[in-house]
């Protein structure tokens, strides 16, 4: 068995005081055994307005931010999903969502593009127009750990089933899914997309979040989850408070659930 850890986060617009809490959230959970640690979405900045996350855009390779994701993963002696950053893209005005991982010698593994971009009109007065700033990425990405085939993806691609069966056709195991649900999509849909994107695909869901009122105004649902194969929810932050929480992940159990049923095995509609 492997202890993974979600760690959920209520991130500012100022970069550094959010590392100095991810830094203490990590920490945390290393002491406490995990050895996959996986960050909400935005973890290093949640900006003011949505041109703050071009402002302290990085090259890839290179930056505070990517720094100190290498460094914290090597330090703890754990692998580490982290979460999205803005990276450099094609356009000027625009980053990618970048979910890098991290080994546990400190070593960039895989990077993930957010593919699908929320452009969402929630109510009268909360509106998100994501594509205005981010360029979404086009390739699904599934890296091989010690603990499993580790698929990523990000916050609103959870509503994209076809998506998570790509990871699921590529042999993931477990599936990293950092987020940022608002309050009111997250009391409605937050949990039960995490669950059936475990069951259909009998994969293990690890959903870092972000939770709690920004320094934006912004605010967002937390209750961070991890889910097993069989769709039980195992681990599960039950408020918007900062925290970490723990699951075991056992891969025997997954293999076991496909065995039984072969749903990879079955499929007619590609």
């Amino acid at each position: 068995m492997t202890k993974v850890a979600a760690i959920q986060m209520c991130s500012s617009h100022l970069v550094d005081e959010n590392l100095e809490t991810a830094e203490k959230l990590i920490t945390e959970a290393a002491e406490n055994g995990a050895k996959l640690i996986v960050l909400p979405e935005m973890f290093a900045m949640m900006g003011l307005t949505e041109e703050d996350k071009v402002r302290i855009k990085e090259p890839l390779g290179h930056g505070k931010i990517q720094f100190f994701l290498a460094s914290q993963a090597k330090k703890n002696k754990a692998w580490l999903v982290g979460g999205t950053i803005p990276l450099a893209g094609k356009e000027s005005h625009k980053v990618g969502a970048a979910c890098l991982v991290f080994d546990d010698q400190g070593n960039r593994v895989a990077r993930y593009d957010k593919m699908h971009l929320f452009d969402a009109n929630i109510s009268s007065s909360e509106c998100y127009q994501e594509s205005h700033s981010v360029e979404p990425g086009d390739q699904p990405v599934v890296v091989e750990t010690p603990f499993g085939q580790l698929g990523l993806a990000v916050c609103y691609d959870v509503r994209f089933p076809e998506l998570f069966r790509c990871l699921f056709k590529k042999d993931a195991e477990l599936i990293a899914l950092p987020s940022a649900f608002t309050v009111k999509t997250g009391e409605a849909h937050w949990e039960l997309l995490a669950r059936s994107r475990a069951v259909e695909n009998f994969c293990y869901v690890i959903g870092a979040c972000q939770g709690g009122t920004h320094s934006n105004g912004r605010k967002t649902y937390g209750h961070s989850v991890i889910v097993e194969p069989w769709g039980k929810v195992i681990a599960k932050k039950d408020d918007m408070m900062p925290g970490v929480i723990y699951a075991d992940i056992e891969l025997e159990k997954l293999h076991t659930i496909r065995k039984t049923i072969p749903v990879g095995k079955h499929q007619r509609i590609f």
